[in-house]
């Protein structure tokens, strides 16, 4: 049996993300067959300090993984703070750095000059290309879930963390319109479906086969629009500037779930910055046909225990198979170093487009 893993999970350092990679009873699972897990304190984090001890982690100050022993995994979940500029652990986190978006090269430059490397959960798949841990699901059930709510005017800012049930409470008030979802067979399309569900809306579904031939009539012919469409190389894109001043365009409302908006492979380009908690909605269109943009790059942390727990559900087995000759973790490494030799300029996965 291989060394067991140590991992330090670090605090998030953006003050939204209440999120946690691992929750205490997936930590207890594997601090019960000998992995070592220490835990930074965390005022924003959704799962007490207390319950992480009581599973056997041993606890750390909030950024303290700067100086973890280098055998140490650095587990996170959002990005890095800025400092220090030279990486020397193992970070396994979502990095966001592989497609040529913003900071990306700035980041693995940071790798390079610590001698560190990046294992991107994204990129943690299986042997047919699916993520063996991925927020998909509730990332489409919170984004579509904010598109209707936003569409009653049923929400305000800034935005503030929830329960499964608080949401399904206010989703179930009201009618919200008719909804399209284009990834609709993907976790985030599903999750997106489901929301639109529970207020009430039979979603138009598409998926792969509409989107090769679009019919963009039939997309502009819905008050919602939800993207949950995952694209890893440049794609003609679904929807465009030109497509909101049509005559014909009822869309009122659109969640960018993906929010791919600084990167070529953005399918969505009508808007050129993401939204946040505190200004949810950016008005793209004025006038008698207003268009609103949702863009959220951490949606799941509005659920953050549902989302957390599902996460770590998935991910904790993998946890355990570090340091191991293992293929998905081989594929994460081998992202990162050919995201290093190019550049970051994109790169290839085992489909040019899938869906979350």
């Amino acid at each position: 049996m291989p060394d067991m893993p140590r991992l330090w999970m670090r605090h998030e350092s953006r003050p939204t993300e209440r999120r946690a990679p691992l929750v205490p009873e997936d930590a207890a699972q594997l601090v019960s067959q000998g992995a070592q897990i220490t835990v930074e304190e965390s005022p924003q984090r959704a799962f007490p300090l207390a319950e992480y001890v009581r599973a056997g982690c041993r606890t750390a100050p909030a950024g303290s993984w700067v100086d973890a022993p280098e055998d140490h995994y650095v587990l996170g979940l959002k990005e890095l703070p800025v400092e220090p500029r030279a990486l020397r652990h193992r970070h396994i986190y979502f990095g966001h750095a592989y497609k040529g978006q913003s900071g990306a090269g700035e980041l693995l430059g940071r790798f390079m000059a610590g001698g560190g490397a990046l294992l991107d959960l994204e990129y943690l798949t299986g042997d047919d290309g699916r993520r063996l841990a991925a927020f998909g699901y509730w990332a489409g059930y919170v984004g579509a879930a904010l598109a209707v709510l936003h569409r009653r005017g049923a929400f305000q800012a800034p935005l503030h963390p929830l329960d499964r049930a608080e949401l399904d409470a206010l989703l179930s008030a009201g009618n919200g319109g008719d909804a399209l979802v284009i990834g609709a067979l993907g976790r985030s399309g599903r999750g997106a479906c489901d929301a639109l569900e529970a207020a009430e809306i039979s979603p138009v579904r598409w998926d792969l086969a509409q989107t090769r031939e679009l019919d963009r009539d039939a997309l502009l012919s819905h008050d919602i629009l939800v993207n949950t469409v995952l694209v890893t190389q440049p794609v003609p894109p679904f929807l465009t500037p030109a497509d909101l001043d049509m005559a014909g365009r009822r869309i009122c409302v659109i969640a960018d779930v993906t929010c791919d908006v600084t990167s070529e492979c953005n399918v969505l380009p009508v808007y050129d910055q993401i939204t946040d908690w505190c200004r949810p909605a950016r008005r793209l269109r004025g006038g008698d046909r207003p268009v609103d943009v949702i863009a959220i790059d951490n949606l799941p942390s509005l659920l953050p225990v549902e989302a957390s727990c599902a996460f770590s559900a998935e991910l904790w087995p993998q946890l355990l198979r570090l340091g191991a000759d293992v293929p998905a973790w081989a594929r994460c490494l081998r992202a990162f170093e050919t995201a290093v030799v190019t550049g970051a300029q994109g790169v290839d996965t085992e489909e040019s487009a899938r869906v979350r």
